[in-house]
């Protein structure tokens, strides 16, 4: 009897432990599964937050390749602008180192040939009364053609200069500027690098006024121009020519001074 009461008591504690097991069991598989699910629920929105931020950066990443874009456009924009400056620059530049030399070379003409005497000698005449209009105020006709034809000159507008000068020589072809007219036209070519042409047209200031004040110049330039020619046997002659014939003169200086350079 007692052995069969001490096995009513041990099943009961046994039936009493797997009770409390299976409850705890029980409990604990609801925990597990209710941190799986609120893990899963994390893990979801965790993804969405990435989808999101894999959006956001295509996006940035969008946006940055654009301003790349713009920026390498407005650096060609920029490179540009500045080429166009240093283009506009460089003409600039180029015209009035045109004009400078223009100047210059007008000034050393002007005193070489001391072409200031004539003019001076211009302004001194009384007008004529009877003068049309496109006559220079205090000068002739005949004055007035010459002096608008070398103001023209000076402007650098040799083609137009030279039409004028052959135009007075055409009308005043013994007058006392008509040396001088055709000595210009030499000059019309020779600046602008016509030198076979500025050669013969200095040849008939020779030839058309060999007692003219014009000559030694004219001589003088002719050389010059062979020499820019390449031909310096010719230049030779003609500065030699000058030295016996004007030995005296600032052009035979400036002839001896090209005879050494040419040796």
């Amino acid at each position: 009897m007692k052995r069969f009461v001490i096995l009513l008591l041990l099943i009961s504690l046994i039936c009493t432990a797997g009770c409390a097991t299976t409850r705890d069991l029980q409990r604990v598989h609801g925990d597990f599964d209710r941190q799986i699910a609120a893990l899963k629920d994390e893990d979801a929105g965790i993804r969405k937050d990435i989808v999101k931020l894999k959006e956001t950066q295509a996006s940035l990443q969008r946006s940055q390749a654009e301003m790349r874009a713009d920026i390498t456009e407005l650096r060609d924009g920029i490179q540009g602008l500045k080429g166009t400056t240093e283009g506009l620059r460089k003409d600039i530049a180029a015209l009035r180192e045109k004009f400078d030399n223009v100047s210059l070379k007008i000034n050393f003409i002007e005193n070489f040939l001391e072409v200031g005497k004539r003019e001076n000698h211009l302004e001194g005449d009384k007008a004529v009364k009877t003068a049309p209009k496109n006559v220079i105020k205090g000068k002739t006709e005949k004055e007035s053609a010459y002096a608008l034809a070398y103001e023209t000159f000076k402007e650098g507008k040799y083609e137009k200069a030279r039409g004028e000068f052959q135009s007075f020589l055409k009308q005043y072809p013994d007058s006392e500027y008509s040396d001088n007219a055709q000595f210009w036209i030499g000059e019309s070519f020779y600046f602008e690098k016509k030198y076979e042409k500025a050669i013969l047209e200095y040849e008939k200031v020779v030839k058309n006024y060999p007692k003219g004040s014009k000559v030694p110049y004219a001589l003088l330039k002719q050389g010059l121009s062979f020499l820019n020619l390449g031909d310096k046997a010719s230049a030779r002659l003609i500065l030699q020519q000058i030295i016996k014939e004007y030995p005296n003169t600032n052009q035979a200086r400036i002839a001896r001074a090209k005879l050494v350079e040419i040796k």
